[in-house]
């Protein structure tokens, strides 16, 4: 791979502003659980190698099982996931594919059936700030340590 510019040397207030958003996300009534399956499958979708080792070691550190990690993949198709992981886990594959016709009203209501509004918007953003955050790494080129 091509060497590529490292945002957060040249532009450090860009990920200040960013780490912002994650300083607000810890502060939400999102369970930290729920935190990392969004950003585990966001970064799969998005194809983020850098991003998805992190947050798998992050939720593993944090209790979650590999069974579901493993499985987030394919999470319509294991009894593994609560039904609110499976709202929010929904409304975050389609703010990802956002361009395959927005998200659905189907979606939508199933996740503001289950959660509060807040809850809802600030699972909103954790899903905008994954994505960002994939699109940083992608584009850079950013790889994950190895163990």
């Amino acid at each position: 791979m091509s060497k590529r510019v490292v945002i957060a040397e040249l532009e450090p207030k860009a990920y200040e502003a960013m780490f912002g958003l994650e300083k607000y996300l810890s502060k939400t009534n999102l369970e930290p659980s729920l935190k990392e399956l969004i950003k585990i499958r966001v970064s799969q979708i998005n194809g983020c190698a850098f991003c998805i080792n992190l947050h798998t070691k992050d939720a593993r550190k944090m209790g979650e099982t590999e069974q579901r990690i493993y499985a987030l993949s394919a999470w319509r198709e294991t009894p593994f996931f609560t039904e609110t992981e499976r709202a929010v886990l929904a409304l975050a594959e389609e703010i990802t594919y956002i361009h395959n016709g927005g998200v659905s009203d189907e979606t939508y209501q199933n996740a503001a059936k289950l959660l509060d509004e807040n809850t809802l918007a600030q699972a909103i953003i954790a899903i905008a700030t994954i994505n960002t955050w994939n699109r940083i790494a992608v584009t850079t080129h950013q790889q994950p340590a190895l163990d």
